[in-house]
């Protein structure tokens, strides 16, 4: 059976915060394993099994990171399929909905796998069993879940009421019901009674059956949805949905609106491992510590510490730890975060209180990608900023210009063709160039390999929004 992945790729990135943030959130980093985390979901679900075949997969996601997920699938190796670009985010229910609309008008018959692309599932192999293991269900009409066998009272996790406990088999069974987050004791019951699972997040079945589940718990959704797929318009080779329609649908889970009120659920119980990493302490969980427990990264050092996790995110920062005990220390170039490990469901409110501050490191991450390659600040005064930016093989950045700054680029690797008004000549390492105030000005890179440079701006006003773009690949307005 050829099944569609729907990887759903969007979120706020606050729980694993400094290094998830909103402009760049925790799928698109590696914290566990070989590539980013939606890399690795994408891999997951890619191949072909003995009666299991994926397709290419579509992605659901923003227009901020609509490159970011062909660049970052191009480099597994993955050809994407259509990509879909939310308006704004209104939660799981819209997002699964246009994508069962998408794919029923190109095949009546098509099944989808509906995943988050920010979980870590070690054994790929195993998964795609489970899935395998699904696939009866689904030609039967069901909707699939796959729950998670719990190893601790996990009160973070909503989890999935089944009518027996699992037989080992892995064969699809009956749903009794969805439960909330529990407390720790009602936690704690429910692991031993064995009955209880996790909710993944995850669901199978074939977009025909998800669209009459939606016909019959909200209906309401169908309508702007249907016409927001329907007035869908390309661009650069992928779809934005129409944002007037879109707006009018409620913002809402998948589990809310159509799975805890649906009879035609089945679990498959899913015991080889997964997090949906929704902590640093679920990080310091999935990652190989030593033998008193301690994780760190290239850049860290532990000191007489137990059961912690020190990462430096930053080649030029060496974060050193000494006599620490179940806590959590994480440096980035702009935002250290330190904190004890079962203090870890509480970073979000670090973030809103960076937040009410207007702090930029409440959301922007330090590195500003772009669909032409990224750039970050090295030093910012009132009136002068110094970048490094690095442009991608064969990319360009818009010809444009400014209002309130003045710019000067020093190449210090690979080649520049630089355009400023009238003229057009290639910089090589070591050489510069001066961007006068509001002339009309282009980077490319023409070369094979990533071209870098140093930007020293200076003016009244530096901000990114100060940009007149006159041509754009990109097509960005």
């Amino acid at each position: 059976m050829i099944v569609t992945p729907v990887l759903l790729c969007g979120g706020s990135g606050t729980r694993l915060w400094p290094l998830s943030r909103k402009s760049y959130p925790k799928q698109f980093t590696t914290l566990a394993g070989e590539g980013s985390l939606f890399q690795q979901s994408a891999q997951r679900l890619s191949g072909q099994e003995e009666d299991l075949s994926f397709d290419a997969p579509l992605v659901v996601t923003n227009s901020d990171f609509r490159f970011i997920v062909t660049e970052q699938l191009s480099e597994a190796g993955i050809d994407p399929g259509p990509v879909l670009i939310e308006p704004e985010g209104r939660n799981t229910a819209p997002a699964v909905l246009a994508a069962a609309l998408h794919l029923l008008a190109r095949d009546p018959g098509a099944v989808m796998l509906v995943a988050p692309s920010d979980h870590v599932i070690p054994d790929a192999a195993a998964f795609r069993r489970a899935v395998s293991a699904g696939l009866a269900s689904v030609q039967a009409g069901r909707i699939v879940t796959f729950g998670i066998t719990p190893d601790r009272p996990e009160t973070g996790y909503g989890y999935l009421e089944l009518a027996a406990r699992p037989d080992g088999s892995g064969a699809a069974m009956a749903l009794t019901r969805f439960i909330e987050k529990p407390d720790a004791t009602r936690a704690a019951e429910m692991l031993a009674n064995g009955a209880y699972l996790w909710n993944s997040g995850i669901f199978l079945f074939r977009a025909a059956d998800i669209l009459e589940a939606f016909e019959q718990h909200a209906p309401d959704m169908i309508a702007p949805v249907r016409a927001s797929v329907a007035e869908a318009r390309p661009d650069l080779g992928f779809l934005r949905l129409a944002p007037d329609p879109w707006a009018r649908v409620r913002d809402v889970s998948i589990d809310y609106a159509v799975m805890e009120k649906s009879d035609r659920l089945s679990v498959v119980p899913f015991a080889a491992g997964w997090s949906d990493l929704g902590g640093w302490d679920a990080v310091w969980r999935e990652t190989e510590a030593d033998a008193r427990g301690v994780v760190t990264s290239a850049h860290a050092t532990a000191i007489d510490c137990d059961n912690s996790l020190l990462r430096s995110e930053s080649d030029g920062l060496e974060l050193v730890g000494i006599g620490l005990k179940d806590m959590i220390a994480i440096a980035m170039p702009d935002a250290v975060l330190v904190a004890p490990m079962d203090r870890a469901q509480d970073v979000k409110r670090a973030v809103e209180a960076l937040k009410a501050r207007k702090a930029a490191q409440a959301q922007q991450f330090p590195r500003d990608f772009r669909p032409w390659g990224w750039f970050e600040s090295l030093v910012i005064g009132s009136r002068f900023q110094v970048k490094r930016i690095t442009v991608h093989p064969g990319a360009a950045l818009s010809l444009q210009s400014h209002h309130h700054r003045s710019e000067h680029w020093i190449v210090v690797q690979g080649t520049a063709r630089v355009t400023v008004d009238d003229e057009v000549r290639l910089v090589s390492e070591n050489q510069s160039v001066y961007i006068p105030l509001g002339a009309v000005h282009r980077m490319e890179n023409p070369g094979k390999l990533p071209m870098v440079l140093i930007e020293v701006q200076t003016g009244s006003y530096l901000g990114e929004d100060d940009i007149i773009r006159y041509e754009d690949i990109y097509a960005r307005s």
